[in-house]
């Protein structure tokens, strides 16, 4: 895939849930409390995940329904410009709960 393929970003997006994913496996809710560089990593990579979705044209957006776009971006608006005041619960279902659905409408979009 050249960077001028607009399904380069639905791959990083794919990427950084699946970092997310991994960051969490064996680990609980807690840990985000006792670990924070568990804690940035995981803000980090959901932010590049809608930063990324934001740069996916609305003409691909529109050929994948499942995906949720408008909330991936508006995670990372979140993270941006509240970066003071995230809930650490929220976070932590995000990535446990959303992401991994996120990650299978992902992998289909790319599939085909």
């Amino acid at each position: 895939m050249s960077l001028h393929d607009p399904l380069v970003r639905v791959r990083h997006m794919l990427d950084s849930a699946c970092e997310a994913i991994a960051l969490c496996r064996g680990r609980g809710a807690s840990d985000l409390e006792n670990d924070r560089l568990l804690e940035l990593s995981l803000l980090h990579l959901i932010t590049i995940l809608g930063e990324a979705a934001s740069q996916v044209p609305p003409a691909v957006r529109a050929l994948h329904p499942d995906v949720p776009w408008a909330r991936a971006i508006s995670m990372r608006n979140r993270i941006v410009h509240g970066y003071d005041s995230v809930d650490r619960e929220i976070l932590w279902s995000t990535v446990r709960e959303d992401l991994p659905q996120l990650a299978s409408s992902l992998e289909k979009a790319l599939s085909g």
